[in-house]
């Protein structure tokens, strides 16, 4: 009888454990639904490309679709704000730029913290600025330049397309360490500042390599020097700025993907990982190098720590030098 009773209630048991079994579902791996990324400036532009093709990449390898939706406006903090808001789910992402480390410097009340809203995933491109000038300045190379600089203080003038903006830091940076007097001639964008500068009516910009390639190619412009940590090979005959005197020094319009904080390490780690593999594949290096784009380098601890850096250069510049916000 107790043998009967055992064996009952072993079947009991299994028919229980079947059932806990079919009612608990396997957790599905991330993405299962639409991925959104959020891009803080118009449809058109350098960032609006990469993000494109980006998430066509991680659309086949992750087998989700991963939608590019514009958020433009305050300088991208209305993208970066409703990102940092977003469910730690994984699925709102930001795509974003320097003027994420520059708004934490240059406005002190945002509706989020920039370190500590967000968590980095990857630097997923990389476009070089360059230091450029019309023929007619009075210089023909950087060297030309800083001693003419020296000996005419407050005499030249550079173009940017707004305060705040990395061309403007950028290069306020580079005139603070070169103990440079050069006036600031701001533009409501970057594209009248262009057209001045081409007429010669201002006679320096820092500018992007995608930008600037044509007109230096056509001989409207001269290419001074790269912003960059090392020489680039889209212009590889053209010195660095911290190879003529200010080591340490660069200027990159990176683009870089965050995900609100508190989103899993292995979310995080996944789309890092995809991600990686995306800006790596040679049609997406072709079309970078098309486009004078560079694949990224710095993800998740690298991303992270590059963020930190920056916003503590330019809180320091922004105080030096007494930059308002517009």
């Amino acid at each position: 009888m107790r043998d009967r009773v055992r064996q009952v209630l072993r079947c009991v048991a299994a028919i229980l454990g079947l059932l806990v079994f079919v009612a608990t579902p396997a957790r599905a791996e991330f993405p299962e639904r639409p991925v959104r990324i959020l891009v803080p400036f118009p449809p058109g532009g350098a960032v609006d490309l990469v993000a494109r093709l980006l998430a066509a990449h991680l659309t086949t390898q992750l087998g989700r679709p991963f939608l590019v939706e514009s958020k433009a406006g305050a300088g991208g903090i209305l993208a970066t704000d409703a990102v940092a808001k977003a469910p730690a789910d994984g699925y709102t992402l930001l795509l974003t730029t320097p003027n994420h480390t520059i708004n934490a410097a240059l406005n002190p009340k945002l509706p989020y913290d920039t370190e500590r809203d967000l968590v980095p995933i990857a630097v997923v491109a990389e476009i070089p600025e360059v230091l450029v000038s019309p023929p007619a300045a009075p210089f023909a190379d950087f060297d030309g330049f800083v001693d003419y600089a020296r000996s005419h203080p407050g005499k030249l003038n550079y173009a940017s397309a707004g305060i705040g903006t990395l061309p403007h830091v950028s290069m306020e940076l580079m005139l603070r360490g070169l103990g440079l007097e050069v006036t600031h001639v701001p533009y409501k964008g970057a594209a009248p500042a262009m057209t001045d500068l081409l007429a010669g009516q201002v006679q320096l910009k820092m500018d992007t390599y995608a930008t600037s390639t044509q007109y230096v190619a056509a001989g409207r412009l001269r290419a001074l020097a790269l912003a960059s940590r090392t020489r680039s090979a889209l212009m590889p005959d053209v010195p660095t700025v911290a190879e003529k005197g200010l080591p340490g020094y660069e200027g990159i319009l990176w683009i870089g993907m965050m995900a609100p904080a508190g989103t899993s390490k292995a979310i995080v780690g996944k789309l890092a990982a995809a991600s990686a593999g995306a800006v790596r594949s040679p049609d997406m290096v072709a079309r970078f190098r098309d486009d004078g784009i560079e694949p990224g380098g710095d993800a998740l601890e690298a991303f992270g720590a590059r963020i930190s850096r920056e916003v503590a250069q330019w809180r320091g510049l922004i105080r030096s030098s007494n930059i308002k916000a517009q």
